[in-house]
């Protein structure tokens, strides 16, 4: 028997339809990998003896709500409203929030810093500006003119880039950390110790024109604690759904 999902009666939506639906919208799979994710949580939570407390569960309603901007009893109804949820299933979604925080903690939080020291490049960041060409001699035309200060980056950026977005940010991409960039350009950014134009690179994807405005040496913050937490706990539980013989034959 599927739950029901408190929708207005009137509708004359059925639980069965909504099961149809995401049947012929292809959600199947991602909601199976939700339940296993779900069970496999309560499971381990339970095997560790983790139990919030009342005012656990308060305090993660309220940075809950904080986060969401439900600052008043009419905002959290009109936001569960809108997503047919009731009261008790407003508690359910904190309780499992906070469940996942507590086993995360329970199982790596002692680790975090340790792995931050063992992989401390990978968590290094540049800013930078990018422009991809095609033809490598015309990126190096391009180089030694930004050299020479005949054109700017700008420029370039306006007349070689056409994802629009892009474009119209000449170039910037921002704030990239190391491992998610290729080996080949990593390796380019990050030997170097100050702001400079790159010599242009060759990838699979083309000759890469770099512009790095900033190399920042990685600390460890709340954010960047929790981000290391979160994937070890995610890297934990595929591989505890995985080895798990309930759930290991399963094709999601």
């Amino acid at each position: 028997m599927v739950a029901n999902v408190n929708i207005d009666p009137s509708s004359k939506i059925s639980d069965r339809d909504l099961i149809y639906e995401a049947k012929l919208k292809g959600k199947i799979p991602e909601l199976m990998r939700g339940v296993i994710r779900r069970k496999t949580i309560e499971r381990q939570v339970k095997q560790a003896g983790i139990s919030p407390t009342v005012e656990d569960l308060q305090a993660a309603a309220d940075r809950f709500r904080l986060f969401h901007q439900l600052e008043t009893t009419e905002a959290t109804k009109k936001w569960l409203d809108e997503r047919f949820l009731s009261l008790d299933d407003f508690e359910d979604i904190i309780t499992q929030d906070l469940l996942s925080e507590r086993l995360a903690q329970h199982l790596f939080g002692d680790r975090v810093e340790k792995l931050f020291y063992q992989n401390l490049l990978d968590y290094c960041t540049a800013t930078i500006y990018e422009v991809i060409l095609e033809d490598y001699e015309l990126a190096m035309e391009i180089y030694y003119s930004l050299q020479e200060g005949d054109l700017s980056f700008t420029d370039v950026a306006q007349q070689y880039i056409t994802a629009p977005e892009l474009r119209r940010r000449g170039g910037y991409v921002g704030k990239v950390v190391r491992k998610q960039l290729r080996p080949e350009l990593a390796a380019a950014i990050f030997a170097i110790k100050q702001p400079q134009l790159l010599e242009p690179i060759v990838t699979a994807v083309g000759i890469h024109l770099i512009q790095v405005e900033e190399i920042v040496e990685p600390k460890l913050d709340a954010p960047l604690h929790q981000q290391i937490l979160n994937e070890l706990f995610d890297r934990w539980l595929v591989e505890t759904i995985a080895a798990d013989p309930e759930y290991s034959q399963i094709q999601i």
